[in-house]
């Protein structure tokens, strides 16, 4: 009995050993997809949209960052991307595009694809950039708690950060958000990978967050393609196959270089 159990054992390694090689041959096939989620989100609000990229053969992580700092949010992003087998198509939503616009200088990232997402130049911060333009409503509905993390309201997830999406929704949405250190909006970025990156930029035209007139200047600034849509601020959440579109233009583009 004793020998015939490690004998299965060994077959069920032997199995797993061929079926992980088989699927790592499928995933170089394409530049893989790493994906840095925004503030008051975790890596979930992205399970939409990583699907319509897996059925095209992509390879996708989604980062779990901390949001503590800037700095182990990069860290976290370049852990992903340092086990990535080749180049990456970088994509930030939010917060997430203050973090690429740091860790995309790493060597493998091949493009850059921001989601209403900050795109801040060298030694600036998240908080310039909305600087001379209205403020937008959700603001208001974010609140910090007494260890100095913001969070966003009930009501603020509900009406300004996914107000396209139903009640059902956001209520988990509001249950499972990632609590973002308050400091790490003073965060100051090193680089800025758009210089010398190709960068795609999505534009949420009914954001209540980060203002549409801000995403359209940032895009214009980075010189990215650009693609608008009629969305709230998380267009991965309401239009999943419209944004899995944008990032496979930067996947094919990659590809073809």
């Amino acid at each position: 009995m004793k020998t015939f159990s490690k004998h299965l054992i060994t077959a069920a390694f032997a199995l797993t050993s061929t079926f992980v090689a088989g699927v790592g041959q499928a995933d170089d096939t394409l530049p893989s997809v790493v994906i840095v989620h925004g503030a008051f989100a975790d890596g979930s609000d992205w399970a939409k949209v990583v699907p319509y990229l897996q059925a095209e053969g992509v390879s996708v992580t989604v980062v779990q960052n901390p949001l503590t700092s800037l700095a182990d949010d990069v860290a976290a992003t370049q852990r992903a991307l340092n086990n990535q087998q080749g180049d990456v198509v970088l994509v930030g939503h939010s917060w997430g595009g203050t973090v690429i616009s740091e860790a995309g200088a790493h060597d493998k990232v091949g493009a850059l694809v921001y989601v209403a997402a900050f795109a801040p130049d060298a030694g600036q911060f998240s908080g310039e950039q909305g600087k001379g333009a209205p403020t937008p409503p959700g603001i208001s509905q974010i609140q910090a708690d007494s260890n100095g993390f913001l969070y966003m309201t009930p009501q603020g997830m509900a009406k300004d950060f996914a107000q396209d999406l139903p009640a059902e929704q956001t209520a988990v949405m509001t249950a499972t958000q990632g609590p973002i250190k308050a400091s790490a909006f003073d965060d100051r970025t090193t680089v800025a990978a758009w210089k010398t990156k190709p960068s795609w930029y999505l534009l949420a035209s009914e954001d209540r967050m980060i203002h549409p007139d801000v995403q359209r200047s940032a895009a214009k600034r980075i010189g990215a393609t650009l693609t608008e849509l009629r969305t709230s601020h998380v267009p991965q959440q309401s239009q999943p196959a419209a944004v899995a579109k944008v990032i496979l233009e930067a996947v094919r583009s990659v590809d073809a270089q």
